[in-house]
């Protein structure tokens, strides 16, 4: 693991600290004690962060940490190479977790994203103890943006985008995000972002039968429930009405993709993924992380250019 530090000022470079690392390696490799040398390493990029210089600095072999703030959770995945070996979900910003996070996992630079105004606290944080890459519409993106309105682009579509255009490059993709409310997302085979939909989500739908009507109860579905198209009753009806249309609109929203462009890949995520995936087994393929990936690869693509 070398730490390489490029400073505007003193003496400080790659070789004057890759070659005392290797050298320490070599001596813990010799004695049997591998793990002290893991521990040593920590120490030294502990001490560097300590010098405060202004400094642009890399990891090479290094973990990468992704924070998400949604408007009712906070995700925080930690990645080691392309795999995903931390994943955390809370309602509430913790420092003492992020403290604990970085005396235990070696992380080298981080990316956040976030949908709320005030994010100081862990920008704070993050930026302490990494070098930290916050989204925002003016980011450097692995694909050509063709929104119209890239200010008002959520950066959970932006994300499920980037990881489109990373897992299949140049080809006709479609990502379909069931969480809160259903996204539809577009990128064509020119590595171009055109565009999509915005839906209301399953719970949405529920709670709005709900919440504009006097009579109608409010119903959970739990996805295990059977599903009739001729409802029985006033609670089937509207699993009926509800699940089926939900499962039709996506249905639907693919084959006129398909329609229109050649060899569409479609990818599911979100929260509510699970409900249709089965159903759209042979033509879809599932990726409930997809957002975090994403970001992953934009702080990736960041990194490289």
């Amino acid at each position: 693991m070398w730490y390489h530090l490029e400073l505007n000022q003193g003496h400080t470079d790659f070789q004057s600290v890759a070659l005392p690392t290797e050298l320490w390696y070599h001596r813990f490799k010799w004695s049997g004690k591998s793990k002290q040398f893991f521990n040593f390493s920590k120490k030294i990029i502990k001490n560097m962060h300590k010098q405060k210089h202004k400094s642009t600095f890399a990891f090479y072999y290094s973990m990468k940490l992704v924070v998400d703030i949604g408007n009712t959770l906070i995700k925080s995945a930690i990645f080691d190479g392309s795999k995903i070996i931390k994943l955390d979900f809370f309602k509430e910003f913790s420092s003492d977790y992020f403290e604990n996070m970085f005396s235990n996992y070696s992380i080298g630079s981080g990316i956040l994203a976030s949908v709320r105004k005030d994010n100081s606290e862990i920008e704070n944080i993050l930026s302490e103890k990494t070098k930290l890459l916050i989204l925002d519409y003016k980011t450097s993106l692995p694909f050509i943006n063709k929104y119209s309105t890239p200010k008002t682009l959520g950066q959970d579509r932006i994300a499920v985008m980037a990881a489109a255009s990373l897992m299949f490059k140049k080809e006709n993709v479609l990502v379909i995000d069931a969480g809160t409310s259903i996204t539809y997302d577009f990128i064509n085979d020119k590595n171009e972002y055109l565009g999509g939909g915005i839906s209301p989500g399953l719970n949405m739908r529920f709670k709005s039968l709900n919440t504009f009507t006097d009579k109608l109860s409010l119903i959970y579905f739990n996805g295990e429930t059977p599903i009739d198209l001729i409802g029985n009753g006033t609670e089937n009806s509207i699993l009926s009405g509800v699940v089926i249309g939900f499962y039709k609109e996506i249905e639907g929203v693919i084959n006129e993709y398909e329609l229109r462009f050649n060899g569409v890949k479609t990818i599911v995520t979100g929260g509510d993924y699970k409900y249709f995936d089965k159903l759209l087994k042979n033509k879809t393929f599932a990726a409930p992380n997809l957002v975090m990936e994403g970001l992953k690869g934009i702080l990736d693509f960041n990194e490289n250019t």
